[in-house]
């Protein structure tokens, strides 16, 4: 195994826990979206910009997790200073409708989420224990 191969403990042959432990990580989906916003490749710092929220140690850990599993290619070129692009692979192409439809259903029931979170929250403070009581 690895040091960047993702496996999940209980069912490490487990495909489906395989790839969406990794694509389910906190910024890689956002990165995925970064790339595919501008069509073209992208330097590291042009990425960090577009996410403003993200530190440098967590773009870098993304992006190598990224190229690790293929859906990103990393271009270094030898000039001084050095220059490094980013850009979508084919397979990350391929996932990308999915992601967008992903994004869309998200964005049509994100008010009902929220409703509901406060709804929840609040019977929690009355009825459950511990972690809402």
């Amino acid at each position: 195994m690895t040091k960047h191969q993702v496996t999940d403990p209980i069912f490490p042959e487990c495909p489906v826990r395989n790839v969406l432990s990794r694509i389910g990580e906190k910024w890689s989906i956002l990165v995925l979206l970064t790339l595919d916003g501008t069509g073209q490749p992208m330097r590291f710092k042009a990425i960090e910009a577009a996410i403003p929220d993200i530190s440098q140690k967590m773009l870098t850990q993304a992006l190598r997790h990224l190229e690790a599993d293929g859906f990103v290619l990393r271009h270094a070129y030898a000039e001084v200073p050095p220059r490094v692009e980013y850009e979508l692979t084919d397979r990350s192409r391929s996932l990308l409708p999915l992601i967008h439809n992903l994004v869309g259903w998200a964005l049509d029931n994100l008010s009902g989420i929220v409703r509901d979170r406060k709804a929840f929250m609040e019977k929690g403070k009355s009825s459950y224990k511990g972690e809402y009581g």
